[in-house]
């Protein structure tokens, strides 16, 4: 993958480590890893699972990614049993990290992808080296073409983040989780359907059945304010993103990596 600077990211602190201390927990008995394809809803699957595992379960002390695995190996010791997360690049030295693991892998459909790139680099929340495109001096096609193509020595492309982040880890042991299925039955959370869906989703935690006060916790897990990368959370916005990736955009998606969204589950 192209190497680029390192961004900072400017999120707002949370108090779920207070809040999850309202619940009694069990204790994790094998180390679980939330991986994901960045801006594919990493921090909603964190916190919602956070809510199920003991803050001192919880590797805080990193967002675990490729270029610092080796100083937080801690963090995948099955004698210690840690709840982590980060975006994990598919590589020799991450898969065998990564061997002992239950390791959750977080997609989107890539369409919806392209936009929420784009809304995340154009806000203040990201501070890094697209920073001049802030001003308004491309219009909102461009800056959606350059989430699709990248952008030379600055940020990469589309095809090498889904390749290395996401398509590289299928047909292994990873669970894969689609985000529309999440946000799905986090809205109709007092459905049967939801309770099978996150009966199975948080299975990895070591759990047979769901504790009795499972809907509480999700609901607070997953409270938009919470998050710092949240859409309405993001600082600074000025540009107005279509709600829906337009026509041409959507066939360059497919043009740049044909048979993606197929692959991933996106028919």
């Amino acid at each position: 993958m192209s190497i680029v600077s390192t961004p900072r990211i400017l999120g707002k602190p949370d108090n779920l480590n207070e809040l999850n201390k309202q619940f009694s927990q069990q204790e994790l008995s094998i180390p679980v890893y939330l991986n994901s394809v960045p801006k594919c809803g990493t921090h909603l699957l964190r916190n919602i699972f956070r809510m199920f595992v003991p803050v001192e379960q919880q590797y805080h002390k990193a967002f675990i990614q490729i270029p610092i695995i080796q100083q937080h190996m801690q963090a995948f010791n099955p004698q210690q049993p840690f709840l982590s997360w980060g975006h994990m690049l598919f590589s020799d030295n991450s898969a065998i990290a990564l061997r002992p693991v239950r390791h959750l892998l977080i997609v989107r459909d890539p369409y919806d992808w392209v936009l929420a790139r784009a809304r995340f680099f154009l806000s203040d929340t990201f501070q890094g080296s697209l920073d001049h495109l802030k001003g308004g001096k491309v219009s909102v096609e461009e800056v959606l073409n350059m989430m699709i193509f990248g952008i030379y020595q600055k940020a990469p492309s589309m095809q090498e983040i889904f390749n290395h982040n996401g398509a590289a880890w299928l047909g292994t042991d990873v669970k894969l989780v689609h985000y529309e299925e999440v946000i799905k039955h986090l809205k109709a959370i007092d459905t049967h359907e939801a309770k099978l869906f996150f009966t199975d989703l948080l299975s990895c935690l070591g759990m047979d059945t769901l504790p009795d006060d499972w809907q509480e916790r999700i609901r607070i897990g997953s409270d938009r304010k919470q998050s710092g990368t949240a859409r309405e959370n993001l600082s600074g916005h000025k540009f107005e993103l279509p709600d829906e990736l337009p026509v041409m955009q959507k066939k360059l998606v497919d043009y740049c990596m044909p048979g993606l969204r197929h692959l991933l589950g996106y028919y």
